[in-house]
């Protein structure tokens, strides 16, 4: 099983969206828990980070390897724009 870290910055980008977003991030990003085993999930070219399409939103996060163990770094929740990246 992984463990999952949200950043300050990504708990605050919750924060002013609707509460059905809310739950379906929130329900995503548990299920990168099942790391690698999630469908939804690109890695994001010319950077060490991925991401996951939840809808109209976008979470981006890192992977990273210790021993047996992932941590999953939550680092950002962005409505998908033109800016998005």
């Amino acid at each position: 099983m992984n463990t999952i870290n949200w950043t300050k910055k990504a708990r605050k980008q919750l924060v002013p969206l609707p509460r059905w977003d809310i739950e379906r991030i929130i329900d995503a990003v548990e299920s990168l828990a099942r790391w690698p085993d999630v469908a939804g999930v690109k890695a994001l070219s010319g950077r060490d980070d991925y991401r996951l399409r939840v809808g109209r939103y976008r979470v981006i996060f890192t992977v990273t390897p210790d021993g047996e163990l992932t941590i999953i770094l939550v680092e950002e929740v962005k409505k998908r724009d033109e800016h998005t990246y």
